[in-house]
């Protein structure tokens, strides 16, 4: 009866995809080019069956999660659902396994690091974090400045002209590159959208070993050295798209523990966490916002969140949902479809940890539902022990969006009024300026933000990249008028007397860290590119990634490009598999030793996938 049971929903699922790609359109920018294509169908057209207790024989969305991509292909291809699949096309068959269990097809023992030919001839030994130069997690320190210091980037504006290929690895199967790599103890920690972590030599690329996640991974890794079962280790600490977080042993990649984040289907952890005193900080982020607008939709229950688990051993110590209430019954729509809310408020963005005030610091995206949250769109930073919300400073109000609704004339689900859908994706910064410590807040729009950490998040100033001052409400800033035209993604790196931030319509902006007055500005040539990945800045060089795939080096003093590399083409990878990069449009590059290591091929949303991690030194 069970297999029965899935097997219909898989065909009234797949019935669906046909009607959502014309309904989307086609072409390089349709969502059968996205790898969450078959999860938005899903949210869009099934759970109104799925997940509703109403409805007994269809297996939850959590069921249908848990199955591998192979089995539904199989049931789509040569099953019993292979009359339905008949009407489908390849592409569409693989997206509907692919997405809805979060891994390709194919992400099997075939992605093994056993089954590579550029297996490294020797253990390596222990991991260890004072060894040298490293690169640990998203913003290489607690403040997540993404600044490296000299002594650890061991490159400067002499010698980065020098810069050459030393290898390129392709991630086995992968259709896009997510993970910015992680380097210690010349190691690279890497993640992929196949759910296989690798851990590779960074001087020649050669692999020590490979670990399958249950889902994807799309963070970067952050390695801690703690006791665990009773022996100090050094371990790998990740999470995936199901909303599963995981220690691995460095060394050997053995799986240490697991632990499940997530509070709704939805759930997933797309940044990395964060490390301190024996503790990982954990954000939660949702792909519910993504299509849910149909009226068959009970929208929406998903909430953002922080999660603070035990490194050692797993256990979970607290889990504080952005909206403390949580999503209740509102009502139904015209379909009699229940909706729920206050909802949304992902965190895309990896904490900062504050030990003195002992705080985590961190901003949430916009709301699913209207009114939007009051912590929403936010900067929030939570007591460190208990969890507990210390102060809340929302950046824009009145912002609910749902990707697929319409601007104008809601309907069913729809805010409304849409968007302007500006959360806050970016790390929030700890610096001192002027003598004191400031949360410094980067936004899409291009505001920057300084919040006073001793006053309960009291608004410093607040300036925009290309304006003047203005205001707690600056224009623009509400609800239905049009995105400024340059704004920030991902995140800048933020050094202690200068700032550079890449931006969204492209170029980079060098700033004053102490009053953002603007100290030189560079626009690459060529058709304008977003810049929109995360910026990395040593003392004398800044790097910045491009959506066309070109990485680009600058002088810090005055913004001259000084070296530039197209990574959207195709490389002779060191594990002998099919590798192209394409855009770098979320994680950075990453400078260690001399070195600079980059992920190509983002394609999450409109990028030119790719499956290339890419090594870089001078000759």
């Amino acid at each position: 009866m069970r297999h029965a049971a899935l097997l219909l929903s898989l065909c009234a699922f797949a019935q669906t995809v046909s009607a959502a790609q014309a309904a989307f359109g086609s072409g390089d920018t349709s969502p059968t080019n996205d790898t969450e294509y078959g999860f938005i169908v899903f949210q869009q057209h099934c759970t109104s069956c799925h997940g509703n207790p109403a409805v007994e024989r269809a297996p939850t969305p959590a069921q249908l999660r848990a199955m591998p991509p192979e089995r539904i292909f199989k049931a789509l291809t040569t099953g019993i659902m292979k009359t339905v699949g008949d009407t489908l096309t390849d592409l569409q068959r693989h997206k509907v396994a692919a997405s809805l269990s979060g891994r390709p097809l194919g992400a099997s023992g075939t992605l093994d690091a056993r089954h590579m030919p550029n297996r490294c001839t020797q253990d390596g030994g222990p991991v260890e974090l004072d060894a040298g130069p490293l690169w640990n997690g998203w913003g290489v320190d607690r403040m997540n400045s993404r600044f490296q210091p000299a002594m650890h980037a061991r490159l400067d504006a002499a010698n980065v002209s020098k810069l050459k290929l030393l290898w390129a690895f392709g991630l086995p199967n992968s259709s896009s590159s997510y993970s910015q790599p992680t380097v210690v103890d010349g190691r690279v920690f890497v993640g992929a959208d196949t759910g296989y972590i690798y851990s590779l030599d960074a001087k020649t690329g050669c692999v020590y070993w490979s670990f399958s996640a249950k889902s994807g991974v799309r963070n970067a890794m952050t390695l801690a050295t703690l006791k665990i079962n009773g022996a100090m280790r050094t371990a790998v600490f990740f999470g995936d798209l199901q909303a599963n977080l995981y220690a691995l042993d460095a060394r050997s990649g053995k799986l240490l523990w697991t632990r499940h984040v997530g509070k709704h289907y939805s759930n997933r952890i797309t940044a990395a966490p964060a490390y301190h005193d024996g503790r990982l900080y954990v954000p939660v982020s949702s792909w519910e916002g993504i299509a849910a607008s149909v009226k068959d939709y009970p929208c929406c229950q998903s909430i953002g969140a922080v999660a603070a688990v035990d490194a050692a051993t797993g256990r979970m110590r607290w889990h504080t949902p952005v909206i403390p209430d949580g999503a209740k019954p509102l009502g139904k729509n015209a379909a009699g479809t229940m909706l729920y809310g206050p909802s949304g408020a992902p965190v895309w963005n990896t904490p900062t940890v504050d030990s003195a005030r002992r705080r985590v610091y961190f901003g949430t995206g916009d709301a699913t539902t209207a009114p939007a949250a009051p912590t929403s769109d936010a900067v929030m930073a939570l007591d460190m022990d208990s969890g507990r919300v210390a102060w809340s400073y929302q950046v824009f109000k009145n912002d609910s969006f749902l990707v697929g609704c319409p601007v104008k004339d809601a309907v069913n689900n729809c805010p409304p009024q849409q968007g302007p859908d500006w959360d806050i994706p970016a790390s929030v910064v700890l610096r001192k300026v002027a003598g004191r410590e400031v949360l410094l807040v980067g936004t899409k729009p291009g505001d920057i933000l300084a919040l006073d950490p001793d006053r309960d998040g009291a608004l410093v100033w607040r300036r925009n990249l290309t304006g003047p001052v203005v205001g707690e409400n600056p224009p623009g800033s509400s609800t239905g008028t049009q995105v400024r035209a340059t704004g920030i993604l991902w995140g800048g790196a933020i050094g202690p007397v200068v700032s550079y931030y890449g931006l969204t319509t492209g170029g980079v902006i060098a700033v004053n860290t102490s009053d953002l007055s603007p100290l030189w500005r560079t626009n690459f040539e060529g058709k304008p590119t977003g810049n929109a990945a995360g910026t990395t800045a040593t003392p004398d060089l800044v790097f910045v990634g491009g959506g066309d795939g070109r990485l680009n080096a600058l002088s810090a003093l005055d913004g001259r490009v000084l070296w530039q590399y197209e990574t959207n083409r195709s490389f002779d990878a060191v594990n002998k598999v099919p590798t192209k990069g394409g855009s770098i449009a979320s994680g950075g590059a990453v400078v260690v030793d001399g070195r600079v290591y980059v992920g190509s091929g983002f394609g999450v949303v409109g990028g030119t996938t790719g499956n290339a991690l890419l090594a870089f030194g001078v000759e």
